[in-house]
């Protein structure tokens, strides 16, 4: 039973780690989509970066969360004290990270 669980743990961390991977790398394809298209069919370059950053910072802390997600789940499968510390910084610093992203565009809007 316990083996099980240790197994599904880790598939569920890595499907996590999968899906921030693809909301990051979709965010920056959009983001660079945006502002092709706002610059070289509209000639607006200010609302070209405004709107990209927007796009790519949302996608950004999504895919933060995510990994938060996958820590969390790789650190309950084998929790030694080394391992606790390091999940507490890592979801500090994403967390803050997380924070201040999403501070500074709620300012833009």
């Amino acid at each position: 039973m316990h083996s099980t669980v240790k197994m599904v743990a880790q598939y569920a961390a890595i499907i996590s780690e999968g899906i921030a991977v693809l909301f990051i790398i979709s965010g920056i394809i959009g983001a660079i989509w945006i502002y092709i298209r706002k610059t070289v069919f509209f000639k607006r370059d200010y609302l070209a970066i405004t709107e990209s950053r927007n796009h790519l910072g949302h996608s950004l802390s999504i895919g933060l969360e995510f990994l938060i997600g996958a820590d969390i789940l790789k650190t309950a499968i084998s929790p030694s004290w080394q391992d606790i510390g390091q999940l507490a910084s890592i979801v500090g610093i994403r967390t803050i990270l997380n924070f201040f992203l999403m501070k500074e565009l709620k300012q833009k809007k």
